[in-house]
């Protein structure tokens, strides 16, 4: 498949971001957020799991999957992991034929978000998962995205709110199985090489807001079940008269 057009200033992003993936503050969420996806994938089984848009220098959140196969496709090889180039909102994949799929912080990218959940829709089997990452838009982290006009991280188009998110998964019929927040640490605060991520993904009291979430949901199949009419009883009138009653007039 050929790669889609991309112009000077499409390239200039995608350089901007994997620079920043490999830079301190990248690199410390990267290495947070391959941590949590280890967790959220431990119960996630099947054929294939499917991650839409590249993510990291590699292939960091889906290295632990324990799904038989895993694949990642991108607009462009922003990452050594990607392997179809395609669009996200135009996925060359064949209906229900994904048992899960990771978006992580692909919806904040794209132009047109809602698109790529309905494509993602028509990919994913009955009860298949998906699993959303995504910035809060009033923690730290969504505020700097916000009000960066190069966006945070570089390219970043806008913050797509969880309540948002859960919304258009409830219309296209999906149940939020889980939810996670982590990230309570400041974007301007670099993780070191030795330093684990616990700043990042920890629970309890914490001196920030969370800056970024984890939603997890099943996509249910209902199936259509007739429904016997119940049977009326007959009037209590004959032709068109009331039945006479023993009790005496008043």
């Amino acid at each position: 498949m050929s790669a889609p057009l991309r112009n000077s200033r499409h390239l200039d992003r995608d350089a901007a971001l994997l620079a920043w993936w490999q830079g301190p503050v990248g690199s410390g969420l990267l290495r947070a957020e391959s941590d949590l996806m280890s967790e959220a994938l431990e119960d996630v089984f099947g054929w294939e799991l499917l991650q839409v848009g590249a993510w990291g220098t590699s292939r960091e959140l889906i290295c632990n999957a324990r799904t038989r196969r895993q694949t990642v496709v991108a607009p462009l090889v922003l990452s050594q992991g990607t392997d179809v180039i395609g669009r996200s909102a135009q996925l060359p994949v064949t209906s229900d034929a994904i048992d899960a799929v990771l978006l992580p912080h692909t919806l904040e990218f794209a132009s047109d978000p809602y698109a790529i959940v309905r494509e993602v829709d028509r990919v994913l089997t009955g009860e298949g998962q998906l699993m959303v990452l995504g910035f809060r838009p009033w923690s730290v982290w969504g505020l700097r995205a916000r009000f960066n006009r190069s966006g945070f991280p570089p390219g970043l188009r806008r913050v797509l709110s969880e309540k948002r998110v859960r919304d258009w998964l409830v219309l296209l019929g999906y149940e939020v199985v889980a939810a996670r927040h982590y990230l309570f640490r400041s974007p301007w605060s670099a993780l070191s090489p030795r330093e684990g991520t616990g700043r990042y993904l920890r629970r309890g009291f914490n001196p920030l807001p969370a800056g970024a979430y984890l939603l997890k949901a099943r996509k249910r199949v209902y199936t259509l079940t007739p429904i016997r009419p119940r049977l009326r009883e007959k009037p209590a009138v004959i032709g068109g008269l009331v039945k006479p009653t023993t009790r005496n007039p008043s």
